[in-house]
């Protein structure tokens, strides 16, 4: 039986393997274009849920936010992206909250307010200097890479700037792609004032020792420089399954559940195993993070070739389970204001250092706090060292995978809540369901003994229904990429696009961009690896030849 022959395989349902997709088709219409997704849905990293009985709210188990003001790709791929749709189906975004003053920060056994680490000093059971003290985390750290480089937290820079800024920077004669994040902010602040920053920051990951020279202009995008968060009325994962909408409508065509093995490269073809069956590309694009890549390597000999790029970045694990209940029963868990005026928790997060380590009082999908009713909690969005608490109250992390399915399979003593509510048309059109990803009954009791104790109740409602992701399951290997120290990474990302000369073999996605972490990484090396290939694949065999 002769193979299936198509001209361009893109492997990876992901914001750039589907953005490719449809850019690529619009290109050439008359080319058999094909996406393989190994998992079942699309969206990779994007996943959004309607959790049971709530219709008004969207469960974001992976990515959730924008930042509006700095990420000009993604605000400009939605107003393409709505430019074709109908009003109904427009894609809409609302203010999301981040940071209130009368939320909880529960550190070292201590209940503050947020509000506290400038009003109230004193309360915070650190030992910080006198420079540091009075001082939310965040404004700690910018002050602290102020010192690194200075002149670098100008608002008046752009991010491009900030970028060339660190590139060419130095710490005491060595360039700071040579430096870790980490090991130059013991330079600068105390010991205490970096513990500090970790736990009042609510992440592990974003402060360890990875290449200084994209870290700091990360950090001053995300934390530092008046970041301004959008988030998605119906949910994130609209905007890669309406651009794979787009694509099918012009002709492509999507496979779901149908997972690369591995691929050799011959007599100008690409032989892929796709589900034990041999297919013939003429392009191969691989729309992948490392670890998927990783896990290609020993059965793909050209990615042997190019170990040392894919390796130049390390994945980062990152966890989200959400949790319903009757009613928002932490709005008690206010405080008086100075007035006598009491001002409930309805909005943005609570920190912690205990394993749970960030709490978000989940928004209706109008971006308005919930305050009657059913309502949600993130309970838990936590990276870094700290997914291993879970690891203990959940399924072996890499079986699901090697078994065929793309996320863990809950055998043992799941949670199993309330699942008698007819689906939406919005959850059908998000094409996953909340009960796919039922956490276990021992992870839901851990938390709930863990959200009393940072709330200070000795009762909280019972949880309805829990559902989590996590991202550290192959083939993800995390939930962002970070740039390895010694790395420089404006070069890599411009290799790695098209890694082997006469070969049409091309790679994009988050792990290898400036934007790290954020679907803006996603789309920039989309966007650099298609103009990429339409001029490589525009030559004829004479020209590519001529230009090696």
């Amino acid at each position: 039986m002769e193979n299936e022959k198509i001209d361009i395989a893109i492997v990876g349902g992901g914001v750039s393997g589907v953005y490719s997709a449809w850019k690529l088709k619009t290109k050439y219409p008359n080319k058999k274009i094909v996406l393989f997704e190994g998992g079942d849905h699309i969206g990779g990293r994007l996943l959004s849920v309607i959790p049971p009985g709530i219709p008004n709210m969207v469960a974001e188990l992976g990515g959730m936010r924008i930042l509006e003001n700095t990420q000009h790709l993604i605000v400009k791929l939605i107003d393409d992206i709505n430019a074709k749709l109908s009003q109904e189906d427009q894609i809409k975004l609302y203010d999301f909250p981040v940071d209130q003053p009368q939320n909880i920060a529960y550190l070292r056994g201590e209940h503050l307010r947020l509000s506290d680490f400038t009003s109230e000093p004193d309360k915070v059971p650190y030992k910080l200097s006198f420079l540091e003290k009075g001082n939310t985390s965040g404004a700690i750290i910018v002050n602290a890479i102020e010192q690194l480089v200075p002149g670098i937290t100008n608002t008046e820079l752009t991010e491009k700037e900030r970028l060339k800024m660190c590139q060419e920077a130095t710490f005491e004669g060595e360039p700071l792609y040579k430096l870790g994040f980490w090991n130059l902010l013991y330079r600068v602040i105390s010991g205490e004032a970096y513990q500090f920053s970790i736990d009042s920051g609510g992440y592990n990951s974003t402060l360890v020792n990875w290449n200084a020279a994209d870290a700091i202009p990360w950090y001053l995008s995300d934390f530092g420089i008046k970041p301004v968060y959008k988030g998605f009325k119906n949910g994130f994962q609209q905007v890669p399954i309406s651009l794979a909408n787009f694509f099918e409508a012009d002709g492509g065509e999507i496979r779901l559940d149908s997972k690369l093995e591995g691929f050799e490269s011959k007599n100008n073809l690409f032989e892929l195993t796709v589900n034990g069956e041999i297919i013939e590309a003429t392009q191969l694009i691989l729309a992948m993070p490392r670890r998927s890549l990783d896990l290609l390597t020993n059965t793909s000999p050209r990615l042997q070739e190019i170990q040392s790029l894919i390796s130049s970045v390390t994945p980062r694990p990152l966890f989200k389970i959400f949790t319903t209940y009757t009613s928002p029963w932490w709005r008690n868990a206010g405080y008086n204001d100075s007035e006598g005026e009491y001002v409930p928790l309805q909005s943005g997060r609570t920190v912690t250092d205990l394993p749970i380590r960030q709490t978000y009082y989940w928004p209706l999908n109008n971006g308005h706090p919930s305050v009657s009713g059913e309502s949600m909690l993130l309970a838990s969005y936590d990276d870094g060292s700290n997914i291993g608490f879970w690891d203990g109250l959940r399924p072996q992390r890499k079986k699901a995978w090697k078994k065929g399915i793309s996320h863990a399979e809950l055998l043992d003593d799941p949670f199993i809540g309330e699942y008698s509510e007819t689906e939406s048309l919005l959850s059908k059109a998000l094409n996953q369901t909340w009960h796919q990803y039922q956490a276990p009954r021992k992870m839901v009791e851990e938390l709930s003994r863990q959200l009393k104790q940072i709330h200070d109740v000795d009762y909280a409602p019972a949880v309805k229904n829990a559902s989590f992701r996590d991202w550290g399951e192959d083939p993800f290997g995390g939930g962002w990429n970070s740039w390895n120290i010694g790395v420089k990474s404006w070069e890599v990302k411009e290799k790695i696009i098209h890694p082997i000369d006469n070969c049409s073999l091309y790679i994009c996605g988050e792990a290898y961009s400036d934007g790290q972490g954020w679907v803006e990484g996603a789309l920039q090396t989309a966007d650099m690896m298609l103009t990429k290939f339409i001029a490589v694949e525009s030559k004829t065999p004479v020209q590519q030849e001529a230009t090696l």
